[in-house]
């Protein structure tokens, strides 16, 4: 874990860099012009949706006995905002996610593989299509899972838990192909995948701790009136393309570094057996 720890160290000082400061600002402004229209012309009509279930269903009744036994009877009246907002922050992190490898990984990895792995061979394993799909794949299964735990909410710790963990699936699958999409061939990122498949889900379950912070500020909109919605929306898709950027670097270092390493050693075995 040793290499988990120093990349994290290079991927610390480089976030620090201006330019990867500034990079944040074209996925920002993507993400916020996406989410502007669709919260403009879908969110009313998800609200209405959701209390006519939920009249229809007696959530209200029920969710408030529950809210009372807590002594939360105040939240009553933000049950359906809040059940809103649950279903919307999947998409957020999708979207967030995508215009992160589009428009951000391409200079993450002109960054760290120009300045710290120049003499490394560029074999073009990946490609853009490849990325958007991988991201599509995760994303599918990563809603089915958030959905099924959606229950788990009524427990927060476990649902904090499920969080970090899905979010450290996701982004170790989808930041680990971006990471190596330019430098690897498709066999060796294969390899390299299996074979460092837990230090890169450890990577992504740390970042996944820092992500479950503009998931918190999301759902907190719900004790806000509806018109915040927007501006919550705005600061957590800031802190996820932040959050995100900090990854790219991080899963880049690891990522470049393990792949030298695991060429070095195909060279080495190829001159023994040769021997």
């Amino acid at each position: 874990m040793r290499d988990v720890v120093n990349a994290y160290g290079r991927a610390l000082l480089s976030q620090l860099h201006g330019r990867m400061l500034l990079l944040s600002i074209v996925p920002f402004i993507l993400s916020v012009l996406v989410w502007a229209g669709l919260l403009y012309l879908g969110m009313q009509p998800l609200l209405d949706w959701l209390h006519a279930t939920f009249t229809e269903y007696d959530g209200f009744r029920a969710s408030g006995s529950w809210l009372s036994s807590w002594g939360l009877a105040a939240l009553k009246t933000v049950v359906v905002p809040f059940v809103a907002l649950l279903l919307l922050l999947p998409l957020m992190i999708l979207t967030a996610l995508i215009f992160m490898g589009v428009a951000a990984m391409p200079f993450i990895v002109r960054h760290v593989g120009g300045r710290h792995f120049p003499t490394l061979e560029k074999k073009q394993g990946g490609t853009l299509l490849g990325s958007v799909a991988m991201a599509l794949r995760c994303f599918v299964l990563f809603a089915a899972i958030w959905f099924c735990t959606l229950p788990l909410y009524f427990v927060p710790p476990l649902a904090l838990a499920s969080q970090v963990l899905l979010w450290g699936w996701l982004t170790s699958r989808v930041m680990a192909y971006d990471a190596l999409a330019d430098y690897a061939s498709e066999d060796e990122r294969k390899q390299l995948m299996h074979e460092r498949r837990w230090q890169l889900l450890a990577i992504g379950v740390v970042s996944g701790a820092a992500g479950a912070l503009p998931g918190l500020i999301w759902l907190g909109g719900a004790a806000i009136a509806v018109v915040f919605f927007p501006f919550l929306a705005a600061a957590s898709i800031w802190l996820y393309v932040l959050i995100f950027i900090f990854t790219g670097l991080w899963f880049e270092y690891y990522c470049l570094e393990a792949l030298a390493r695991q060429r070095a050693a195909a060279v080495e075995k190829d001159i023994t057996h040769t021997a």
